[in-house]
């Protein structure tokens, strides 16, 4: 599917945003049902209290490809813990708005709309939460983080940017929950890897979908090595637990992890009921790079999901 104002997988090298008009390019758009589900699921576990706030609540997500199908479940999961959150699927190409809209045809989701365009975030609000996933693959490191900046500076006070990456089946993803710092850079705050544990042979196997920030940072002298690295010592430790099943074994390795690193154990964040999923967060400052590059120019756009 088509991603509006992302990163595309096919890159944006050599491509400077349109000045009148929506910033990316169109992508392959690759997208299946419930590939996002995992990282909803979070979603509506964590940030449902801010979702329900304010008097009018916007949801944006960004890029949704050639399919609405996951904006679709976006709307539907959200809407359960969130009844008057608004939802609205931002794609670059007319077509795939269109058939977002043909969708929707006949009012069949209330609150849910599509618009055409791109990282500017065609919206008539700030919104609360922004998710843009497989959105920034082929970036290099500073643009993503310029990309970070970008999309955290038009979110409302207290708004919620939700960026990461999943295999085409959704079975292994990873993301960041950021916000803004209130002086034009994001502040990245929390990351998540999830995992369907059944088929899962170690944690490091989901060092392929780090964040762009992060996925060149896996090398020996980097906090995020030295978590995976832990993580799989703790897995390993762990083994016996497999007897019980994989979730048991997961459980028992995220338990030995938290006491060297920063686990959330209580909810909304952790606790055995969110571990259980094949889900662990930390603070962000556990996988922190130790000299993140400079950020000063504004990320060049594209994308894909």
């Amino acid at each position: 599917m088509a991603r509006a104002h992302t990163p595309q997988r096919h890159g944006l090298q050599g491509h400077e945003p349109q000045r009148n008009g929506p910033q990316g390019e169109v992508t392959r758009g690759t997208t299946a049902p419930n590939r996002l589900r995992r990282v909803d699921r979070w979603i509506a576990a964590t940030q449902s209290g801010g979702l329900r706030a304010g008097p009018a609540p916007l949801a944006v997500d960004l890029g949704y490809g050639a399919s609405p199908v996951t904006t679709v479940e976006f709307y539907r999961r959200l809407r359960a813990v969130a009844p008057r959150l608004e939802v609205t699927g931002i794609e670059i190409d007319p077509d795939r708005v269109a058939a977002g809209r043909a969708v929707i045809a006949g009012g069949a989701y209330e609150g849910l709309s599509f618009r055409h365009g791109g990282f500017e975030l065609p919206v008539d609000r700030p919104p609360d939460l922004v998710r843009a996933f497989n959105v920034l693959r082929q970036y290099a490191e500073p643009a993503a983080w310029r990309a970070w900046d970008d999309l955290c500076a038009r979110l409302s006070p207290g708004g919620v940017l939700i960026e990461g990456t999943c295999d085409e089946i959704g079975r292994r993803a990873v993301w960041v929950g950021l916000g803004g710092d209130g002086a034009g850079s994001a502040r990245p705050r929390t990351i998540t890897f999830a995992a369907h544990l059944a088929t899962l042979e170690r944690p490091s196997d989901l060092a392929e979908r780090l964040p762009k920030t992060l996925i060149h940072r896996n090398v020996p002298g980097e906090r995020v090595h030295a978590l995976l690295t832990d993580f799989d010592r703790c897995w390993a430790t762990a083994a016996p637990y497999s007897a019980f099943g994989p979730r048991a074994r997961w459980i028992e390795a995220v338990s030995l992890l938290a006491r060297s690193h920063p686990v959330y154990a209580r909810p909304p964040y952790g606790g055995r009921g969110l571990w259980r999923l094949g889900e662990v967060t930390l603070p962000w400052s556990a996988v922190a790079p130790g000299d993140p590059p400079a950020r000063s120019r504004r990320p060049r756009p594209g994308r894909t999901r």
